[in-house]
């Protein structure tokens, strides 16, 4: 049934309104995300909803946003490629004629646990708590083929002076267009697995995660993986974009005002790989217990970093002065308890570990304690470990908190 008309008029109105308001296109989102900012949109899932699969559901992927959703049609869309006087478009069409891959794997912001870092000191940024981080299956095509096809050569670029390869979305703002870039060798490196995706867990990339095409760079930080992606340029110098040269810098302690963390942000270079990682996402924060319960079952997630695998994760209810190992899972097949489904460990070749290892450990507590706290810490597979504390490696911008991961437990009257 028709209920009333929209007067010519109004309709004028509401298209110069949307074209006047940068947000007014943005995707719908899933209900059960945490918004920790609306424009432009950033959300995490709760953390019992992160624990669910190893595979992270489209709806609930955390959502990093620099600027507004652009609107970006799949009919017409090309990417370009760029180097030296040589550009070169390619449609979906065209890249779907590539040998296709599928690559799982795990993206994590720089200011993943940064409500941790605030902790001690206060942060700039974005309050993420321990689910500014998600796995999927990425397919698409190779990079490196891409740019092997267009006639990219390791001799030509040493003669050219390319070091980098620098990709632009086609989000913008007042401070330009986004942009980041990653090191020449990485990005023709088939080994690496730097792909071009146009589909996210076996369906097309969602608007919020890049539609119609993005890059996944596994190992790197999440900022490197250039959503909406418009080119690609072999270039002499890295994206000159902020988020690339002021952005995601790791500067240090030492800097406790804006002044001289910009200043050191300037010499700094960018984040790159991400630290060794976990967290444990049951039970939740302050989650109480039975008075007479004895031991507690705790299960998060770790990431090694770098495309490094996780050698084993520990888990403490008294400080560090007894420690559990956790069993460690990396598929989703084998083993299901409840609602929570966990998988048989599996060997990968180094370094192809790009997505997370779940785990899970039973924890014995003491009866005489009515409240406690519950730390996780992981090693990787290159024997790094995660500090006791955020006091070493805090920063103004609250990047890279991989301290150890702690939850308050209390005991029920």
């Amino acid at each position: 049934m028709r209920i009333g008309n929209v007067n010519a008029q109004d309709r004028v109105k509401q298209l110069k309104d949307a074209a006047a308001d940068p947000y007014a296109n943005e995707p719908p989102r899933h209900p059960a995300m945490q918004v920790l900012s609306m424009r432009p949109f950033n959300s995490e899932p709760p953390r019992d909803l992160l624990a669910l699969s190893f595979f992270t559901p489209n709806d609930i992927f955390y959502v990093r946003n620099h600027l507004p959703v652009p609107h970006v049609q799949k009919e017409g869309y090309a990417v370009s490629v760029k180097f030296g006087r040589i550009e070169k478009k390619f449609t979906l069409d065209d890249l779907r004629k590539f040998p296709q891959v599928t690559v799982p794997v795990t993206l994590q912001c720089a200011g993943n646990r940064r409500r941790g870092m605030s902790s001690l000191r206060s942060v700039d940024g974005l309050m993420w708590d321990t689910g500014a981080i998600s796995t999927a299956t990425w397919t698409g095509v190779r990079l490196a083929d891409v740019l092997r096809k267009v006639g990219v050569t390791d001799d030509g670029a040493r003669k050219k002076g390319w070091k980098h390869v620098v990709f632009e979305g086609h989000d913008g703002g007042p401070d330009g267009k986004y942009g980041a870039s990653i090191s020449y060798d990485r990005a023709t490196d088939a080994e690496a697995d730097v792909i071009l995706a146009w589909e996210m867990n076996g369906t097309e990339l969602p608007k919020d995660h890049g539609f119609p095409l993005r890059v996944v760079v596994p190992g790197l930080v999440g900022a490197r993986s250039v959503k909406w992606l418009n080119s690609i340029e072999v270039s002499e110098k890295e994206s000159q974009s902020i988020w690339q040269q002021k952005d995601y810098k790791n500067i240090g302690p030492s800097f406790l005002d804006r002044l001289t963390a910009a200043a050191a942000a300037k010499e700094a270079p960018p984040v790159k790989e991400m630290p060794v990682q976990s967290a444990i996402l049951i039970p939740d924060d302050s989650e109480g217990i039975k008075a007479d319960q004895e031991t507690v079952i705790a299960s998060g997630y770790a990431c090694g970093g770098g495309g490094r695998g996780i050698h084993r994760v520990d888990v403490t209810p008294d400080n560090g002065n007894t420690w559990i190992p956790a069993e460690l899972y990396e598929t989703d097949e084998g083993k299901t308890e409840g609602n929570k489904t966990y998988g048989k460990l599996i060997d990968r070749p180094m370094p192809q570990q790009w997505a997370w290892t779940l785990w899970r450990a039973e924890v014995p507590v003491s009866l005489k304690k009515k409240e406690f706290e519950l730390c996780a810490k992981a090693v990787n597979t290159a024997n790094d470990t995660q500090p006791e504390t955020p006091k070493g490696i805090w920063n103004l911008r609250g990047l890279l908190n991989n301290s150890w991961h702690c939850i308050h437990i209390k005991r029920d009257e």
